[in-house]
């Protein structure tokens, strides 16, 4: 099994996933600033350019919420409730809620802080997100009422929508997500950070 991969959100919590189930799997880092996710060869595994990518044996598959159940199906974890439909119903709400609603309240934060720094194009501007804090809060109201009496996102357990919904929002105080007054949604977010493989998802060795 092989998983392509840039040092983003998507990829992390699929590599997450790996380091957490023990899967054995060659992480190979694409080097985006070199337009590697362009190349021909990449763009013929993933057309749409973007990592992750997890090619095993026939199986090419992209959008890391379909492997990461995928992952979890192969290796028999109840992260992904293959078999318990109204746990799937759950999880797949979830889900669709981080991709319709949270990930864009949360992702110019976090483009503006961790995106720009770690591939090296830019200061943050701080200007540009001052009239998203109001949007944001919106929907953070949603996940902190959910939260409330949960320690997890679905099915009073950890699934694959903890870390869908948390990939971007991990690193809210460095992003400087306006997020203090959601209590439950930083416990969430800090107990998630006890869990070794979500904390320190990269692989050791990077191309």
């Amino acid at each position: 099994m092989k998983i392509y991969w840039i040092k983003a959100q998507a990829p992390r919590r699929v590599l997450a996933l790996i380091k957490y189930l023990g899967v054995e799997a060659q992480c190979i880092e694409v080097d985006l600033m070199a337009g590697g996710l362009r190349a021909p060869e990449y763009a013929a595994l993933n057309p749409n350019m973007k990592a992750p990518t997890l090619v095993d044996d026939d199986t090419v598959l992209w959008e890391a919420s379909a492997i990461m159940a995928y992952l979890c199906i192969k290796t028999g974890s109840d992260l992904w409730p293959a078999h318990t439909p109204a746990e799937q119903v759950q999880v797949l709400r979830w889900l669709s809620w981080n991709d319709c609603h949270w990930a864009q309240e949360v992702g110019p934060f976090y483009f503006e802080h961790i995106v720009k720094s770690t591939f090296g194009i830019g200061a943050p501007d701080r200007e540009a997100l001052k009239p998203k804090v109001k949007s944001l809060h919106k929907f953070a109201a949603v996940l902190d009422a959910h939260l409330e009496d949960r320690s997890h996102v679905a099915c009073q357990r950890l699934t694959i929508a903890d870390f869908q919904l948390a990939s971007m929002a991990c690193d809210w105080r460095a992003s400087e997500m306006p997020l203090e007054t959601f209590p439950n949604i930083v416990r969430w977010l800090d107990d998630l950070m006890k869990i070794p493989a979500w904390a320190d998802p990269w692989p050791v060795s990077r191309a």
